[in-house]
């Protein structure tokens, strides 16, 4: 999910809300799927596919509708609340509770190892080929871009669908791992993203797409102790888990900032204890 969000976020500098919907359309198909006996790996290669869908539907929505990026995300988000509830027959949830996954075996953490780095991988090299190219081009600067005759609305296009097709194989895997999926399930999911990519870059930093993506992971798993750390505290409950994340993300945002002003200031205090020092040398000199 993280490197979902990296993708809209840092690569498009596109506000991408609709992953609050895809995450929780890729656990309801996933869900539906498993129990109707189909194979779980098949299921969360339709729960990718069904992300990717309502990603290009958000793309679509903003280069072609001329409709604002956030605003796209924010209509499709809510759409997806109703596609949601029919993918899972009208109820708010879906149990697959006992039934066989390779996500609520005792290997789970191994799997979902090989998993997260086969995907950042895999999204690294995707960078690097032409389509990816153009892509992280086109959140640099749109206009340079259409000047060397790439389309920009099918790099937004395909960088949005592919970011919600991440997004959705990640709801896939929760709703296994839980034994059951939820329409509620997404909420906040866009939030906890984000302070997976901003608390990962400010640790690694961003200097290339390896760095960044590997950010995205690591910044994920510290999300995570630290949350679960803070629902240690006794006066903490788990129903603080969206404070806490709000918390987080605040925390991860200033902190960069305050640390760039502070850089600053040490170095204009340098400047002028260096040119008060050379004025006091010049001032000696000329006595």
């Amino acid at each position: 999910m993280a490197l979902g969000v990296y993708i809209t976020f840092r690569i498009l500098d596109f506000p991408d809300l609709t992953v609050d919907g895809s995450f929780t359309t890729g656990g309801a198909i996933a869900a539906v799927m498993i129990s109707n006996d189909f194979s779980p790996w098949l299921a969360c290669l339709a729960a990718m596919a069904g992300g990717m869908v309502a990603g290009a539907c958000t793309g679509l929505l903003h280069t072609k509708g001329k409709i604002n990026g956030l605003l796209s995300g924010i209509l499709m988000m809510i759409a997806l609340y109703s596609i949601n509830m029919r993918i899972l027959g009208g109820a708010p949830n879906k149990s697959i509770m006992g039934m066989d996954n390779p996500f609520s075996g005792e290997h789970v953490m191994v799997i979902i190892i090989v998993v997260v780095l086969l995907f950042k991988i895999m999204l690294d090299l995707f960078m690097k080929t032409d389509i990816g190219l153009a892509l992280r081009a086109t959140g640099d600067n749109k206009r340079m871009i259409r000047s060397f005759g790439a389309n920009t609305d099918v790099t937004t296009i395909v960088g949005v669908s592919l970011s919600n097709g991440l997004v959705a194989l990640s709801g896939a895997f929760i709703a296994q791992q839980a034994g059951f999926a939820d329409i509620t399930m997404g909420i906040g999911m866009i939030v906890i993203g984000l302070a997976s990519v901003i608390i990962g870059e400010a640790i690694l930093g961003a200097r290339t797409v390896f760095w960044a993506t590997l950010a995205a992971v690591v910044g994920s798993i510290i999300y995570r102790i630290v949350v679960a750390l803070a629902l240690e505290v006794d006066w903490f409950n788990t129903s603080d888990l969206k404070l806490i994340t709000a918390v987080i993300v605040i925390i991860a945002l200033v902190f960069p900032s305050l640390r760039r002003s502070m850089k600053q200031r040490s170095l204009a205090r340098k400047r002028t204890e260096e040119l008060m020092r050379s004025a006091g040398q010049q001032a000696k000199g000329g006595m």
